[in-house]
């Protein structure tokens, strides 16, 4: 072993070009770990980032924002002629849109990725049993036609303004699960090999496959040697879920960590807090986003249906102090889910300042009066009592709880806090809409992102829906359906505008959930890693992981 040593030593010694040593592995922390695997069946962060190591979409919104090709050769434009409006069989006006597959793709197995692959896809959409997210994309699909193994296209029955955009339609590998849907698609989730079989090296399409999966604890991912594309820099990638931030944190300094992702990493303010100790060890940007922090509000509690209880709770929420005390005032207050960023917000949307006066007038207004202990009774001397739920480790979301909890006591609100792990709070609790008061967490999107799936009444999950949609709140509103549905089709930018401001307005009204603000994801990247781009948006940095490298 003393040999050993001393030939290392002579080696650093000789010089620069000696001195860094081979880096195969990258060990990434983050804080959540996937509910399933499966690309269709529900939404974490942490699926999303582990997939985009893992499997490609045909097309994606890139870190500058624009739609480009991952999986694709070409994104369809009417301009280039792989869209066309056509008339539906039933006279309406709709689309043809083709995508042609790039040369080589494979999945882990060698087994070509083909437009048959998207045709199953597709065709398990269709069955609503499955429990596919992003239905109306499904609905409004009516048609596919496999042109070639590399070509495929679908007849839509509407034009978008994004029809050039695959979204959540992504190739599922028909050899290996076609026969498993086919067999029952309502029990399809939970015996697909993407939740017993993870490992399978036919399931993943992307520079890397799962090679081993530790539910709670991580995953493994080694190169896919089918892979046609940039040879990732990486022999291995080691991806580690520490729920607890603090621990998180730790493992990083320890060295245990090479890097926290900050698509689910560590919260602002324990990063600028980090940067300040650790300068010079590690890489921090801070990156602002898409990521709208928020309260879903259980609206099937009677409590919560009454809109001027909603709106009481978000006067009651000094939402400025919050982000002045916990994140520097680095996160900016939101009062819709359209963030400043994007160009469709509405900058006049109205706006709910701090108020307890005006908080304690909505509430008495709403039948709810102090009691002799503060808490507020209703004429029935039911307490005024809600739950609130978040991801159990998170240190931020913790403490924001904590502060919430303050503020609603002073209005005369009882809050129990009760937490659960992410893939419990996620897999189980939202998903199946368990929570009865409210829920603490983000939505991520995309540039303009039509927000029917957590909007649109036809998406509230149910039992019947095999638990499909992400409208957890259980939100119904009539104009804002009719809005959702005008919106996609609204090709004109000025006009689109003008509905994406009535949106706003109806939501800053109705409050189906409690702004917070827009998160800035914070990366902890060590000084050795080069070609990291995140992207502020729903597709993360790990999707072009081929350009990541290690610096010389």
């Amino acid at each position: 072993m003393a040999a050993r040593w001393l030939t290392l030593a002579l080696l650093l010694a000789a010089g620069p070009a000696l001195a860094q040593p081979a880096r195969e592995t990258l060990t990434i922390g983050i804080t959540q770990y996937p509910a399933t695997f499966h690309p269709n069946i529900e939404s974490m962060a942490a699926k999303s980032y582990i997939a985009g190591f893992t499997r490609r979409p045909l097309t994606a919104r890139d870190a500058d924002w624009e739609l480009t090709c991952l999986g694709c050769v070409t994104v369809p434009t009417l301009e280039n002629g792989l869209a066309v409006r056509e008339q539906t069989p039933d006279g309406k006006a709709g689309i043809r849109v083709t995508w042609e597959l790039r040369e080589g793709w494979a999945w882990g197995d060698g087994t070509p990725v083909t437009a048959e692959d998207l045709l199953f896809a597709w065709q398990a959409g269709r069955d609503f049993s499955t429990g596919f997210g992003g239905s109306e994309f499904y609905r409004r699909a009516y048609e596919a036609i496999v042109e070639s193994a590399r070509r495929i296209t679908l007849r839509f029955d509407q034009i978008t303004f994004e029809y050039g955009a695959s979204g959540d339609w992504v190739p599922l590998p028909s050899h290996i699960e076609r026969a498993r849907w086919e067999a029952e698609p309502r029990t399809y989730r939970t015996r697909s090999a993407y939740e017993t079989e993870p490992t399978n090296p036919g399931l993943w399409s992307g520079p890397y496959r799962v090679t081993a999966a530790t539910p709670g604890a991580g995953v493994t991912l080694e190169r896919n040697a089918h892979w046609s594309g940039p040879a990732p820099a990486f022999r291995r990638i080691a991806i580690r879920t520490i729920e607890n931030t603090a621990a998180l944190e730790a493992q990083l300094l320890a060295g245990q960590l090479d890097m926290v992702a900050g698509e689910l990493g560590l919260p602002l303010e324990q990063v600028t807090a980090l940067e300040r100790r650790a300068r010079g060890r590690f890489r921090f940007e801070y990156k602002p986003g898409l990521i709208y922090e928020h309260l879903d509000l259980m609206l099937d509690n009677p409590i919560l249906a009454d809109r001027r209880v909603r709106q009481a709770l978000v006067l009651a929420t000094d939402r400025a102090q919050i982000v002045a005390r916990l994140y520097e005032n680095r996160q900016p207050v939101a009062h819709t889910g359209v963030n400043p960023l994007d160009g469709m917000h509405d900058d006049a949307v109205r706006q709910w300042p701090f108020d307890p006066a005006r908080a304690a007038a909505l509430l008495a207004e709403a039948g709810w009066t102090p009691g002799p202990d503060g808490i507020r009774r209703n004429a029935a001397g039911d307490r005024l009592t809600l739950e609130l739920m978040t991801t159990a480790g998170n240190r931020s979301r913790e403490q924001v709880q904590q502060v919430i909890q303050g503020m609603w006591r002073q209005a005369g609100i009882e809050t129990r806090i009760r937490n659960e792990p992410p893939r419990v709070f996620f897999g189980e609790t939202v998903s199946r809409r368990r929570f009865t008061g409210a829920a603490l967490f983000a939505w991520i999107s995309s540039p303009e992102n039509v927000p029917r799936t957590t909007l649109h009444s036809s998406e509230i999950p149910t039992a019947e829906r095999n638990w499909s949609g992400q409208n957890y709140t259980g939100f119904r509103n009539a104009e804002m359906d009719a809005l959702l549905e005008a919106l996609p089709i609204e090709l004109d930018r000025e006009r689109r505008r003008a509905l994406w401001h009535r949106l706003q307005a109806i939501y800053a009204e109705e409050l189906p959930a409690i702004p917070l603000w827009f998160r800035s994801d914070a990366h902890v990247w060590p000084t050795w890693l080069e070609g990291v781009r995140p992207t502020g948006h729903l597709t993360p940095s790990s999707n072009w992981v081929e350009q990541w490298r290690v610096a010389r």
